[in-house]
């Protein structure tokens, strides 16, 4: 037995026919089968079950599978030991928490795939870092900023809420309301100072930071929330997203870098994502 007719069984296995496992190992079709009739030789058992359109594994194929899945990752890894090591480049990132899991996990992800060796760190928008995912009004000396999402926030409401089936809503009807407070958040900042104004006293349920949390507690029942009108928030069904007639609830996120950053090849791969993420969105 060798690992090449393990990379042929586990193939066949995976594409659920030795014609497409050929293509996929960019191998002949009867060599592929050649070396898997050595293995059930050698084995002394039938792994597949030939049919018209395609093969089906048998107990036993089933049982080499995991067998074969756990070799083949093993083999990967010690030759991955074996290979030149790359230069760590630790960058700290500053992330404001209400950005919206989503968009946070995307942004992450473009970034750390375009550098060799990056050690990212996510720290707190307020501490010491290369750049910050930030909002105009946290700026600091000596910083530039490019804006990349411009979101107006709504008011989140628990699905079957008798708010729920009109439009828009008026400040008015927060009156003895159960809302969640979420801080910080610049639409708060704005909203809950406008209602005190006009007189209307709302009943806080709760004070968080995230807006995953505030959606938790929306959908639970216990209250509603103002969040920001991401698209991937119409898509649920336990939540009721609905504007607010009287304001207007806006912010502005983008990235903050110092305007003397030098020759830093993440913070430059990091302007490139957020630049092609704001014209994405633009577009």
């Amino acid at each position: 037995m060798d690992l090449r007719q393990l990379q042929y069984f586990v193939a066949v296995y995976e594409q659920g026919s030795i014609s497409a496992a050929a293509r996929a190992c960019a191998v002949a079709q009867p060599s592929l089968s050649k070396a898997l009739q050595q293995l059930e030789d050698e084995l002394r058992v039938k792994l597949f079950i030939r049919q018209s359109r395609g093969v089906t594994p048998t107990e036993d194929g089933e049982r080499l599978y995991g067998h074969a899945g756990r070799m083949l990752s093993q083999m990967q890894s010690l030759k991955a030991s074996f290979r030149h090591s790359v230069t760590r480049v630790q960058f700290r990132l500053g992330l404001i928490r209400a950005l919206g899991v989503e968009r946070m996990s995307q942004l992450l992800r473009d970034f750390t795939a375009g550098v060799e060796g990056l050690e990212l760190h996510l720290v707190e928008p307020d501490e010491e870092a290369d750049a910050r995912i930030i909002s105009p009004r946290m700026l600091k000396a000596g910083e530039q900023f490019l804006p990349i999402w411009h979101d107006r926030f709504v008011l989140a409401l628990p699905a079957g809420h008798p708010l729920a089936l009109q439009s828009e809503l008026s400040l008015p009807q927060m009156q003895g309301e159960a809302l969640i407070k979420r801080t910080p958040c610049e639409a708060w900042s704005s909203f809950y100072p406008e209602l005190i104004r006009q007189g209307i006293q709302p009943d806080i349920r709760a004070d968080i930071h995230t807006i995953e949390y505030a959606l938790g507690l929306v959908s639970a029942g216990v209250g509603c929330a103002l969040v920001p009108d991401l698209e991937s928030l119409h898509e649920r069904h336990d939540v009721v997203l609905r504007p607010i007639a009287e304001l207007t609830l806006e912010r502005t996120i983008g990235m903050a870098y110092p305007r003397s950053h030098g020759d830093n090849v993440p913070l430059r791969w990091l302007q490139q994502v957020c630049r092609q993420t704001a014209a994405q969105i633009a577009s």
